[in-house]
């Protein structure tokens, strides 16, 4: 009989889930029927010494022997007495033989992994042994102890010794691959609870067939009946994990399926017992029980790991191992462990599920946002009381938050968890279009998708887009600016060119009528001295030439004050203004204050010295016109007329001071003799023609600037169509720095397959052009007959002839369409005027209306956001946003390693979707990060094959208190945990079967 059932470690059940340990599958114990190297006087003793003391510790042991499994029963007496403590499973590993040799001469070795769950394993595994026969001599051996001595001593006469005859009968007994397949199917105990295990050297392999293409198809049926490999080399873990000579497909359909590699350290003496080459250690993931070992043939990849230390996810730091919750009686398991790995919370409907995930949520500083009525913490608020919930950290950092006070707190920037509760799921999920909270997590991953040594001290994408799109933008800014002067420039110039007409006709007029006032002011003259009365006139005439030039000077002296004054202004104002607002819009350019005095606006020239010379010879100037010069005659104002001209002879009037000049004219009149009444007369006709000969010149200026216009209107129009462009070189510089920005994302989905490849980021110019039509009807008569009569038809000829430039043309496409259009729908326009053109100068307003807004651009805004299979999200069904949602957080931000908790994404997805698109994501992803979520998806526990598991049940209700809930977990090796996943989730059986069904595997 077998040891009963307390004799036997079958293993240990961890609440955490599955973890690493290691593992020494293959390893013979003192006494092991072949090749026993194990000597001294107690080898024992060294044996189990090695083992206990082994670095890293061996957790479980396979206690190989040939067609035996005597060795392991003395492993469990000795593990009865207290050894191995440290060792929570031991099981069998029968090693034999098949009756085929390598090129090298060495028979195939072949194991059979014992279960030893069940109390009657041993005798169990005896009984199957026996049912193998191999022929020999004239006569059939079994494979059990007394046939195995009966055939060494048939293979060796000589053999008296009983142990020497055993390893000899098991030396020359070899197992017919046909008679094991056989007996096995007949075995229902052995299907279910031994694993085959075939080495793959080259000397007892199967790779030692390899060099015999008529061992092929044998070798090959050899490793397709064997679940597990013996090996540690790279390459060969490569091959059964479909990466390497062979893909998944060819291993599922010609070796049924990938397979796991396994090592031991294959110790036949002390000295061998938990020694590996190279460091080539055997880890397991999962509890210390042979169930791990089934689950490494339906996870090889994820569960098993051959190297010096096992891979880890998440960085201490960012991995909570308990939470803890003090002062809630109404939680009955108020301590509950959790896996670095994901951690599935499964229970019936209000058992407590949403409550453990708001807990640790709390904890971790995330949940205050996704407080709503839905929330556990927001529903049970009156019967918390002091209830708290304390993470503890893999590095030892705890985190506490008290539940009733947890909307009250000061949360962190960056809380410690990443929570998605329900309710956020759904808002950003729903069907009322994207949510600034969607795109604001688009952001963020874009963000965190960029070096930190590239993000420019920026804290948020928005910021650095800012800094980064700062220049298209200013540019965009200045032309817009540009566009809107050259408008009014325009409107001023039409207006001059319009005017033209009528200054010319003023001009007629008012020459006529300074030679009808000088022919007035000549009658006034009496008769007789006609000489003087000429004399007066001509002298008269050259005074106001001078009075004239003297107002012009004057004129000039008043602009050279002001622009002086300009100057001074601008030295101690606007300068140092522009200086200021410079530092403040570039205060991170990281120059010093004597570097920011350079930038000091200051004029090129020497526009002081300037100014003062040219103010000083209009000084001059007025003075030598105005008088009186040097040597000039004085005349008292009551002295009687001289008789002689006080001009010198033979100089120009027009060289004579206008003091003179003046004295002239009083002198002549008086000699003339006109009576007072004339006097006053000649002399207001006399002030008359000076001003209107001044309103002459202005007109004849006004004259000379609106002939010139047209030319001036051509280059404004020029002007204008560049500033056009150019405020789409702006926008296209700023499309060109968002696309950076997607740079680092886009190339790691275009690298993705399945659903992560549909996904992609745009970046467009968004136009409303709708609005843009608006405002341009809005400024014409759309009830006159014409083109544009009605709403619409302005829209549907932007639509035609604009909006394909304005989305994605150049900024010389956009510029030559608008030419285009303006040129073919002027006139148009004109005839829908709300005023007449009559009305010329509020004809000229509406123009200038008209223009700014065909050229204006605030319709057009830059636009990014998330597409999938080239739909924008805003477009997308629920269910499919929910799927780009959860890609976000799991396969595209992995920059993020804090704890991600998700509660029932399964909500808002369809079941295929989670199959196909997020089963092998949820995989991917807990490889980088801890992954805790709530669910009713069989799926997302079983396929994504879920590190632990967490159950929660719920208590009958109590009145006016919470009802108990209690938590219990552990991994999906725990047959409890599997029988509670098939009994709770819908679906769970069949998702255990999709499981063996894809990954090829009997279960």
């Amino acid at each position: 009989m077998g040891p009963s059932v307390t004799d036997v470690v079958a293993g240990a059940h961890d609440p955490v889930g599955s973890r690493w340990h290691r593992w020494d599958p293959h390893i013979h114990a003192p006494g092991t029927v072949l090749n026993n190297q194990y000597r001294g006087s107690d080898p024992w003793e060294e044996f189990l010494s090695r083992i206990e003391i082994s670095s890293p510790r061996i957790r479980a042991l396979g206690v190989t022997d040939y067609y035996s499994v005597d060795v392991y029963e003395e492993v469990l007496t000795y593990r009865k007495a207290g050894r191995l403590a440290e060792v929570d499973l031991i099981f069998p590993n029968v090693e034999l033989r098949y009756g085929i040799g390598t090129g090298k001469g060495s028979p195939i070795n072949f194991h059979l992994l014992v279960s030893p769950d069940d109390p009657e394993h041993v005798d169990q595994i005896r009984r199957f042994l026996r049912a193998l026969t191999f022929t020999a001599h004239g006569e059939s051996f079994r494979c059990d102890r007394s046939d195995l001595i009966r055939l060494g001593r048939a293979h060796d006469k000589t053999l008296t010794d009983e142990r020497a005859a055993f390893a000899v009968g098991a030396n020359q007994f070899k197992v017919n691959p046909d008679e094991l397949r056989a007996e096995w199917k007949k075995s229902t105990w052995v299907q279910e609870n031994v694993l085959i295990a075939v080495a793959a050297g080259s000397n007892d392999g199967t790779s030692g067939l390899q060099g015999d293409p008529s061992l092929a198809t044998l070798r090959k049926e050899i490793e397709r009946s064997a679940h597990i490999i013996f090996s540690s080399h790279p390459k060969q873990r490569a091959f059964w994990l479909g990466q390497g000579a062979a893909s998944l497909e060819k291993l599922a359909s010609d070796w049924n399926g990938s397979k796991p590699c396994l090592h031991g350290s294959d110790a036949h003496g002390a000295d061998g017992v938990g020694v590996v080459e190279q460091d080539r250690y055997c880890w397991i993931k999962g509890d210390l029980a042979f169930e791990s070992l089934r689950q490494t043939c339906l996870e090889p990849e994820t569960r098993v790991f051959i190297g010096l230390i096992p891979p880890r996810g998440a960085l201490p730091s960012q991995v909570v191992t308990k939470v803890e919750v003090s002062n809630a009686p109404w939680l009955v398991t108020p301590t509950s462990p959790l896996n670095a790995g994901l951690v599935g919370i499964i229970g019936a409907r209000g058992s407590g599920k949403t409550a453990l995930a708001d807990i640790i949520a709390a904890g971790g500083y995330a949940l205050s946002p996704h407080l709503s009525e839905r929330s556990f913490i927001r529903r049970a608020q009156n019967h918390l009381g002091e209830a708290s919930a304390r993470l503890i950290w893999e590095d030892g950092d705890p985190t506490s938050n008290e539940l009733r006070h947890v909307e009250m707190e000061d949360f962190l920037d960056t809380p410690r968890v990443q929570y998605l509760s329900q309710q956020f799921v759904d808002s950003l999920c729903s069907a009322e279009g994207v949510t600034d909270d969607l795109l604001a997590e688009v952001e963020r991953v874009i963000y965190q998708a960029h070096p930190a040594e590239e993000r420019m001290g920026t804290t948020t994408f928005r910021e650095l887009l800012d800094l980064r799109a700062a220049r298209g933008r200013a540019l965009r800014r200045s032309h817009e600016k540009a566009l809107a002067e050259a408008a009014l420039e325009l409107n001023l110039q039409r207006g001059r060119k319009a005017s033209l007409p009528g200054i010319q006709k003023q001009r007629a007029e008012k020459a006529a009528s300074i030679a009808k006032d000088k022919r007035d002011r000549s009658s006034l003259l009496g008769k007789g001295g006609e000489e003087r009365a000429k004399r007066l006139d001509e002298v008269s005439t050259a005074a106001e030439s001078v009075r004239f030039q003297v107002e012009q000077a004057q004129r000039r002296r008043q602009a050279l004050l002001a622009l002086k004054d300009e100057v001074a202004d601008t030295r101690s104002n606007k300068s140092p203004v522009r200086l200021r607002q410079l530092q403040q819009a570039h205060s991170e350019a990281g120059l010093t204050s004597d570097h920011w005095k350079a930038f000091l606006l200051e004029f090129s020239g020497d526009v002081d010295t300037i100014l003062d010379t040219a103010i000083k010879a209009i000084d001059a100037r007025i003075r030598m016109l105005s008088g009186p010069a040097h040597g000039e005659v004085s005349v008292a104002a009551d002295a009687p007329p001289l008789a002689t001209s006080l001009l010198p002879d033979g100089a120009e009037l027009s060289q004579h001071t206008l003091s003179l000049l003046n004295k002239e004219v009083a002198r002549l009149r008086a000699l003339i003799g006109i009576d007072t009444e004339n006097a006053k007369a000649f002399a207001r006709l006399s002030e008359k023609i000076s001003r209107d000969e001044a309103a002459l010149a202005k007109l004849d200026r006004d004259i000379e600037a609106a002939e010139k216009a047209d030319q001036r209107i051509k280059e404004l129009i020029q002007s204008r169509r560049n500033s056009y462009a150019s405020v789409f070189d702006g926008i296209i510089d700023e499309e060109k720095e968002l696309a950076a920005l997607y740079a680092p994302l886009k190339a790691r989905l275009e690298a993705e397959e399945g659903a992560l490849g549909k996904l992609s980021f745009s970046i467009r110019r968004v136009v409303d052009i709708a609005m843009w039509a608006q405002q341009g009807e809005d400024l014409l008569d759309l009830r006159k007959s014409g083109p544009f009569k009605g709403r619409g038809t302005l829209l549907a000829a932007a639509k035609s002839e604009l909006q394909s430039a304005w989305e994605s043309g150049s900024s010389a496409d956009v510029a030559e369409a608008m030419s285009r259009f303006r040129e073919a729908h002027e006139r148009n326009l004109v005839e829908h005027a709300p005023v007449e053109r009559t009305n010329a100068q509020a004809f000229r307003e509406w123009a200038g209306r008209i223009s700014s807004w065909l050229y204006g651009t605030d319709h057009i805004t830059v636009s990014y956001g998330v597409q999938y299979e080239g739909v924008g999200i805003e477009q997308l069904s629920p269910g499919t946003r929910g799927i780009v949602l959860l890609l976000l957080y799991l396969a595209i931000d992995r920059d993020d390693d804090r704890p991600l908790i998700i509660d029932q994404p399964e909500e808002n997805l369809d079941p295929k979707s989670i199959f196909d698109e997020l089963v092998q994501r949820f995989r991917k992803a807990k490889q980088r990060r801890q992954i805790i979520i709530v669910t009713h998806n069989a799926n997302l526990v079983v396929n994504t094959d879920a590190d632990q598991v967490i159950v929660a049940t719920c208590g009958p209700h109590r009145p006016g208190m919470l009802p108990e809930i209690t938590y219990r977990s552990g991994g999906l090796e725990n047959p409890t945990i599997r029988r509670l996943v098939c009994e709770i989730l819908e679906g769970g059986e069949a998702a255990f079967r999709e499981r063996a069904r894809r990954l090829r595997v009997q279960m």
